[in-house]
């Protein structure tokens, strides 16, 4: 049996897991107004949410430790397994938030989540690059990026839907039951890489074989994951790292505090947030297209992948500039979260080029490795903003956390442009 397009059927099912990723790590944002009420009756609204950026710190930093963890686990085990692995630990995690009754049980089960979840990240950069060519891969990055997107579109309603007929407890047991269900046509289908695929065509496997120009003799047959130490003597390797500790951060602001802040600035209920909620990730989704497809349309086009990333990474920089500063006096709820779309359209329409900037700089081993370093360092500065996000924002003005995020999307951009240098393939890595 052959599949013609098996790349896009396997980008399509990492898009899929992304997607009920997303739905899992939200459950707990939209349904905390809920939770918080039932658990804490005698808490101030500040110390609930002092209480809820206490467990998403916790959940980021196992977040972070887990990008590192799965870098490693993923180079070890390959694609097919270190998804297996991730995908089931955090659904089983997910449905045990059903047992949480203070704030020690929440975040043992949020570490859990939190360090599972992150290998969807390194594991999705691994497949990319095993899976397409070069030219392709931005876009196949804002595919599997979009899967963020939608997860959001779909978990705030989801979430507000389910919680008209179930409790929350039932509500967490329900979307990890739907992880697992992923399981089954990801073990059938992805048998193995495409070099050794019995179901992909002949011309497919030369087309993703030919295409992928780091990849040499020396790096085909590599054994071991090169020592980390080599990895980061790179200064590409510090651009990239330090591009996505600083970009990531803006991404985690909204995802965190969206349910929260449509609650504490405009008083809304979780039924609400449900209506609204949803709308900035739709600019997100937009964005993941548009930063994959605008690359790849200007590498077909001729421009090399230097100036291809480059581009694309600024356009989305500036994008979020303006539009974050905008938040700090937004009016309507509806002209909030419609600025926010911008925001994370913008986002999104760089973060596809960052995350491929590791298979654009190495191949082989050092792929995954290298993405689950900077994951990790994005993520160490994504708790130290949602640390802070309580205090920034106490009696719900935002505007300080807002113009933070503008000054890290600056930072980002000079770090592609300084420390990256020239994007191109380097030479192997021993």
């Amino acid at each position: 049996m052959k599949i013609k397009g098996l790349r896009w059927w396997v980008i399509g099912l990492i898009a899929l897991a992304t997607i009920i990723n997303y739905v899992d790590r939200q459950s707990i944002n939209v349904l905390w107004p809920e939770i918080s009420e039932e658990l804490y009756p005698d808490k101030t609204v500040d110390e609930r949410k002092e209480i809820y950026s206490l467990i998403s710190v916790i959940f980021v930093f196992s977040y972070a430790f887990g990008q590192a963890l799965f870098g490693r686990i993923f180079d070890w085990v390959g694609t097919r397994l270190g998804f297996t692995l991730s995908i089931s630990v955090w659904s089983i995690a997910t449905a045990l938030h059903a047992l949480a009754r203070s704030f020690m049980s929440f975040a043992i089960f949020r570490s859990m989540l939190g360090i599972a979840e992150a290998g969807n990240w390194p594991g999705a950069a691994k497949g990319n690059a095993e899976w397409f060519p070069t030219k392709e891969r931005a876009f196949a990055q804002g595919l599997f990026n979009s899967g963020a997107a939608i997860g959001g579109i779909v978990a705030i309603p989801m979430i507000a839907f389910l919680s008209i007929y179930f409790n929350w407890q039932i509500i967490f047991v329900l979307v990890g039951v739907a992880g697992l269900l992923w399981l089954l046509p990801w073990m059938y289908l992805v048998k193995s890489p495409p070099k050794d695929h019995p179901w992909i065509t002949d011309e497919e496997r030369k087309y993703i074989l030919v295409g992928q120009i780091n990849e040499d003799t020396d790096e085909a047959n590599e054994v071991a994951a090169p020592a980390a130490s080599n990895i980061l003597n790179r200064k590409q390797s510090w651009g990239v790292i330090i591009a996505s500790a600083a970009i990531d951060p803006i991404w985690w602001l909204f995802v965190f505090w969206i349910p929260i802040y449509l609650s504490e600035v405009y008083g809304m209920d979780v039924k609400s947030i449900g209506i609204y909620g949803w709308v900035p990730y739709l600019g997100a989704m937009l964005g993941a297209w548009f930063g994959g497809l605008f690359a790849q349309n200007r590498m077909k086009a001729g421009w090399d992948v230097n100036k291809t990333r480059k581009t694309v990474i600024t356009i989305g920089c500036l994008i979020m500039l303006p539009a974050l500063l905008a938040m700090a006096n937004p009016g309507a709820p509806i002209t909030a979260v419609l600025i926010m779309a911008v925001i994370l359209f913008g986002f999104q329409t760089a973060i596809g080029n960052v995350q491929t900037l590791p298979s654009d700089f190495f191949s082989g081993k050092s792929v995954g490795t290298l993405s689950g370093f900077a994951g990790m360092a994005a993520k160490l500065t994504a708790a130290g903003l949602t640390y802070l996000v309580p205090w920034l924002t106490m009696g719900g003005n935002y505007t300080p956390a807002f113009i933070i995020g503008a000054a890290l999307a600056l930072i980002a951009l000079a770090s592609v442009w300084i420390l990256c240098g020239k994007i191109e393939a380097l030479k192997t890595i021993n």
